[in-house]
Parts: structure tokens; sequence; C-alpha cells
């Protein structure tokens, strides 16, 4: 780093995002992408006159885009904020609530999306982080009357737990003078969402994102609900960095997406089916498996170390996310990827641990 840097923000240890080797070809179960490509209006609206637009800006209100999000979840589009992917949202709201009249601080789990702790440190917010049971699930009594900026990911990230509706409403109304932040990035894989719990508290902010269930990634699409108040804060934060965060592109994308739901719905499904499939041929090698409600799966074995695993995966062609925190260095996050690459990926294991190819079969 050069001389320059602000020496605050030189101690800020860096969100690490999941490894992207060009080495070799790779079956990529780390990064949590769909393995299922966008629906067909999607891939056939970057059409030769719309790339020429792409000299005009955007539309900085994204008007037609949060016309189609109040649609299909019946809310006014004065309850939606849509960003240059949820991580972005993710940003105002630390920026925005993590520090105000009520005092300072934030607090979430202790292991969960690596960014928050990273939003934290960027803004100077002193940041309370809770240890997770036993079990590795949040406990919702744990963060009542904290009155700070509270951040859960629903499920949790990298666990795959959930919690319910009854338990986040729980948790929204014994904290009124604090922000609330549901973080819903999986909730289309089996959780229960809470969105509809805007309409009763003004504190409740929930966050959704276009790269999971709708196969969007690379489009860097996110949005959010809330009261029409929060959604003011973060827009005002918005204009005041980068009013064009959403391209014209992905605009167009994103409506795309939302004209074809059920095509992502059945995709999700898709991918509930094959995770349980997974799972089970897992637990028959002798992995503890969490109970996950996500697009991938939290697991370990007692035969090998998290870290050996992921090594032996990688030398074969296929990634894993591996954590070096003590707490969960044992258990590795795979994402759920095709039946064919499950397959491919429970066949590489029973090679590395030099067990019978008939044991453990995802049954498709």
């Amino acid at each position: 780093m050069s001389r320059f840097l602000n020496p605050e923000l030189a101690k800020i240890e860096a969100y690490i995002p999941g490894e992207q080797p060009r080495d070799m070809k790779y079956i990529k179960l780390n990064t949590n992408e769909s393995p299922y490509p966008p629906s067909p209006s999607v891939l056939y609206a970057a059409n030769e006159e719309e790339i020429k637009k792409l000299r005009l800006y955007s539309d900085p209100e994204s008007k037609e885009l949060k016309n189609a999000l109040a649609a299909l979840y019946a809310l006014s589009p004065k309850n939606i904020c849509v960003s240059n992917g949820s991580d972005e949202i993710l940003n105002f709201a630390f920026l925005a609530f993590g520090k105000n009249k009520s005092g300072s601080g934030a607090v979430f789990p202790k292991i969960t999306y690596g960014f928050y702790p990273v939003f934290a440190n960027l803004y100077g917010i002193e940041a309370e982080r809770i240890p997770l049971r036993d079990n590795f699930s949040i406990n919702p009594d744990d963060y009542i009357n904290k009155n700070k900026l509270t951040v859960i990911a629903n499920p949790n990230a990298p666990t795959g737990i959930s919690l319910t509706k009854e338990e986040i409403r729980k948790i929204v109304s014994s904290n009124p003078d604090g922000v609330v932040v549901i973080d819903e990035a999986y909730v289309d894989f089996g959780g229960e969402t809470c969105y509809e719990l805007i309409k009763e508290y003004d504190n409740l902010l929930v966050v959704r994102t276009f790269s999971k269930s709708r196969s969007m990634a690379g489009a860097r699409l996110g949005f959010a609900f809330a009261s029409e108040a929060i959604i003011e804060d973060l827009e005002k934060i918005r204009y005041s960095t980068n009013p064009y965060n959403v391209n014209r592109l992905t605009q167009l994308l994103g409506i795309k997406a939302l004209e074809e739901n059920d095509y992502y719905i059945k995709n999700c499904e898709r991918i509930i089916k094959t995770r349980e499939n997974t799972a089970k041929a897992l637990k028959e090698l002798g992995f503890t498996v969490l109970p996950s409600k996500t697009n991938f799966l939290f697991a370990k074995s007692e035969k090998i170390s998290g870290e050996k695993l992921y090594e032996e995966l990688k030398k074969r062609g296929v990634l894993i996310r591996h954590f070096s925190d003590p707490e969960i260095s044992n258990f590795n996050r795979i994402t759920i990827g095709s039946e064919e690459e499950m397959t491919i990926f429970v066949d590489k294991i029973k090679e590395i641990l030099r067990l019978p190819k008939t044991l453990g079969g995802i049954q498709l």
C-alpha cells in the first residue's frame, strides 16, 4: 500500500471473495453461483439495439425495475431500493445506521457473512459479534433489546441454517430504536422470508439479490425492502455516491428475469432436490452435514481435515470453500451444482477417502 493511505483504512482486513483460478477447468462449487443459466428472455434481451444504448446513462431511479419488483412482491416502489449487488445495500446500511441518535454500534453473529465485520471496521463502528449455539444455529434471544444496527443473514452463511419468520419478528419488535437488517440472499432455497413484516415495523430492512436464485451473479443486481423512510435514507447515500449504480443492461435483464419468475422457482426446486440427495450421500460417507435452507451445504468429516479435503478436491478439479477460522476450519462450504457435478464431487471424495464407489451414491 502507498504512504498516502489513511492510517485507519490501512488497518482494515478486506473481504476475500471466493477464488477464481484459471490454471485449469474446475467444477466450481465454491462461490454459491447457480448451475443453471438465466431464463430465455434474459439471454435474448442483450441484443444489438440495447447494446447501442450503452452510450446513454441508465435511469438513476430504476423506475421500471422497481415497478416490476413491486408487482411481484405486492409492495409499493417506494418500499424498494435497487443496487449494484446486495453488498452495496449492506454497505449503505452500515454507513447509514451504524451510528445514530440512540448511539453507535452493530451486532451480528460471530460466524456469518464475512463482509459484515469489514463494513463495521470501514466505518469505525463498534461491533458485537455473538457466538452461535453449539449446533451452529442463531439464538434469537441473543439479539433482544440491543437497539443497535442488527444484521442477520437468514438463512445464515456459511452454515445454511435458517430462522423462522416469527423468530425474526421477535428480534425486530424488541429493537425499536435500531435498524434490523435481514440478509435474505439464500431465502429462495427453502428459508422463510420476512419481507412482509416491513408493513408492521419501520426498523426492518430486508436485503435480496439476483445472484443466487436468479442466476445473475455476474450482472451485479441487488434490492431491498423497507419502510419509505429507510428507503429514503438509502437513496440519499446512493445519490451521494453513485446515482447510476445499476447499469442499463442489468436493469433490463432484471426486469426480464422477474417476468419469468416461474423458471427460477423450478430451478430452485431442482437445486433443493440435488442438495438433499448430496447431503444424504455425504452422510452415508460419514460426514456431518448441517441442515441447510440454502444452495450450499456445510459439512465435515472425521476422516480428513477440512483444509486437506479442500486441497485434494482442488487437485482433482473441484473447488469448494474452506475457511481458516478455527471454529469452522474442519468444515467446508459446498455449493450445489448440477446433478452431474455433484455426482462427480461425491465420487472424488470417495477417491480421496479410498472408499468403494458403490457407497454414498446420489439418487437423481
